[in-house]
């Protein structure tokens, strides 16, 4: 059987590169063969970068020739979700708002995947603004998972999630506010970190929630993760939140051994809500990492059960301050009406915006209203530290806690659009790790009917290479990472899939893709 260079991991494919057994220009052009293949069917990217991804891979092949040395991630195709800007590269956040805006700047961690020679292969589908669990609020089209194209990929970022999966990038870069890289990473059975808040800079990250945004990679396997997380992570003076030091070599902790770790089962995320056969999977991993020598208890975290609610006030309340900018006066979408500035406000934010962005800003302006301020934010603001200090006690006396990320597999495509309190609860097991601030991963940890059930490890603050180390080792022991879906062309003509679209042709659904 001959290679399949898009299946391989970002370290594979840099010891092939190495030992010049294939080219940056080959590796390139196999993804897009494989995006011409299931591209139709997955529809994960809002745009492509097929000419600006071959002048890269080949700028890589000439060095290789010269012999010069490169770094770890140079020549690797990588997806970017479509709300980290790109210089010169579209970036819509799968809004109507935002068609046709293309930043004049990278932000960070583009320049830190440049400074990488990465190829960026285009950027992916989203939730309008991350706002959403399911990439079905995409203002432009809904992303399918690999493995059942019946079924959602997850959101916000499901676009980096799928484009993994189905091989149509080896690595990807999403952000999660509230679980926006995890849940789509568990639907889609690919490795899924949130680092540290401050720990990745923000800056070019279109804003949703500023407190709770984090950007992170998605990848294959833990190896591919720790390498992305050496070249995006580290302080920022252009992000006022970005936390000094977080430098440093993530590869150093990928260790075999994870004898005397501790990790905590938290009780509340084993009980009502969840899924029996998540419930055994997860209970299963906590039996592979005990017999891997790690000790193993239950833990609670009492407030829990308050998570939702507030970051339904929280993230709102920021995202209706960071979107009063889309306005249609200094760019973006403006409608054409005639009347005065008022109207013009009025229309614009109402076509503009899709329904699950204005749910959301109405509701964080309400919040943030007077005679509501002290009642709703406020007292959201103080059970968030009551969440943090659950966190903070149960890491007294564990090193981990490993939960569900998810209360379910993946969903049907159209099953919980008709009520968003269904669709928020997707979310019930990750958003307390953004309340907090700390670092998180989803990591394949089985399969039910065929889907695949991800597993959460969340960690101290800045305890990445905890993480690393545990789900590393996991990764030793089972092979859930290595199976990949079968998206071949029957599956592609059951779902009414087909070729790409012309990456030229408009943004805007049924008229084609960038």
């Amino acid at each position: 059987m001959p290679l399949k260079l898009y299946d391989l991991t970002a370290h594979e494919l840099r010891e092939l590169l190495t030992r010049r057994e294939v080219s940056a220009t080959e590796v390139c052009r196999a993804v897009f063969e494989r995006l011409a293949e299931v591209e139709g069917t997955v529809q994960a990217y809002i745009t492509l970068d097929r000419a600006g991804a071959l002048a890269r891979a080949e700028e890589v092949d000439r060095d290789l020739r010269a012999g010069r040395d490169l770094p770890l991630l140079a020549g690797i195709p990588f997806a970017i979700k479509d709300n980290i800007c790109t210089r010169g590269l579209a970036t819509t956040c799968a809004s109507r708002m935002l068609h046709n805006f293309v930043p004049p700047y990278d932000a960070t961690v583009i320049e830190k995947l440049n400074a990488q020679r990465a190829v960026i292969i285009g950027k992916t589908n989203m939730d309008e603004f991350a706002m959403g669990s399911s990439t079905e609020h995409s203002a432009y089209f809904t992303t399918r998972n690999p493995w059942a194209p019946d079924r959602v990929p997850g959101g916000s970022s499901g676009g980096s999630a799928a484009a993994v999966a189905a091989g149509t990038a080896v690595c990807a870069l999403g952000s999660d506010t509230g679980g926006s890289i995890r849940q789509p990473a568990a639907f889609c059975g690919v490795v899924g970190m949130k680092p540290t808040y401050g720990l990745v800079s923000r800056y070019g990250l279109v804003a949703f929630a500023s407190s709770l945004d984090q950007i992170g990679p998605l990848t294959r396997d833990f190896t591919d993760c720790a390498l992305v997380l050496n070249a995006i992570c580290g302080p920022d003076e252009r992000d006022s939140t970005s936390a000094p030091g977080g430098t440093g070599d993530y590869t150093a902790f990928l260790l075999d051994d994870v004898r005397g770790l501790r990790l905590g089962l938290p009780r509340e995320y084993l009980g009502d809500g969840l899924d029996e056969g998540v419930r055994r999977i997860v209970l299963e991993a906590a039996a592979v990492f005990a017999q891997r020598g790690a000790h193993v208890e239950e833990v609670t975290l009492p407030h829990t059960e308050y998570a939702l609610p507030t970051y339904y006030l929280i993230a709102p309340a920021e995202a209706s301050s960071n979107l009063a900018r889309y306005d249609g006066v200094r760019y973006g979408y403006r409608a054409p009406v005639t009347g005065d500035a008022v109207d013009m406000f009025k229309a614009t934010r109402s076509r503009g915006f899709g329904a699950e962005v204005k749910r959301r800003v109405m509701l964080g302006t309400y919040a943030l209203s007077a005679g509501y301020y002290d009642a709703y934010y406020l007292k959201a603001l103080k059970v968030r530290t009551l969440i943090r200090r659950d966190f903070e006690q149960a890491f007294e006396k564990f090193d981990l806690l490993l939960a569900p990320t998810t209360p379910e597999p993946a969903f049907r495509i159209g099953d919980k659009t008709e009520d968003p309190i269904k669709m928020y609860l997707s979310d019930m097991f990750t958003l307390a790790v953004n309340l907090a601030g700390l670092p998180a991963v989803s990591l394949p940890g089985g399969f039910l009917d065929g889907l695949p059930v991800g597993i959460q490890l969340i960690g101290k603050p800045f305890a990445e290479g905890t993480l690393l180390r545990a789900g590393y080792a996991f990764q030793q022991t089972t092979d859930h990472h290595r199976r990949q879906p079968a998206l071949t062309g029957e599956i592609l003509h059951a779902a009414g899939g087909g070729s790409p679209k012309d990456e030229n042709g408009s943004l805007f659904p049924g008229e084609g893709r960038r």
